[in-house]
């Protein structure tokens, strides 16, 4: 997966679709991705003492990881990546659009 922890992302598909947001976890096994603020879902929480209300929270939910394409940090669009070498030999993504590696 090309998607990591802490990458700027763009939504491509869904009721969220043209926001930017940052990638918070991912779930490997599933090809999903967990991103700050988007795709949120209602959860009716139930009272745990008596002196306290249920309430209604909004948790996000994890999104399909075609639904999301990474932004390059460097020329800041919207790309597909891809895998080179660096100079000490470490493996690095690569921006197809301006071909820069992060």
């Amino acid at each position: 997966m090309n998607i990591k922890k802490g990458d700027m992302v763009k939504i491509l598909s869904g009721k969220d679709r043209g926001r930017k947001a940052r990638v918070v976890r991912v779930f490997l096994d599933e090809n999903r991705v967990l991103i700050d603020g988007v795709n949120l879902k209602k959860k009716h929480r139930k009272s745990r003492r008596q002196d306290k209300k249920g309430e209604i929270v909004l948790l996000p939910s994890p999104l399909a990881t075609s639904a999301v394409q990474v932004i390059c940090p460097s020329c800041g669009k919207p790309t597909r990546t891809g895998y080179g070498r660096s100079a000490s030999g470490e493996k690095q993504r690569v921006c197809k659009r301006c071909k820069n590696a992060w």
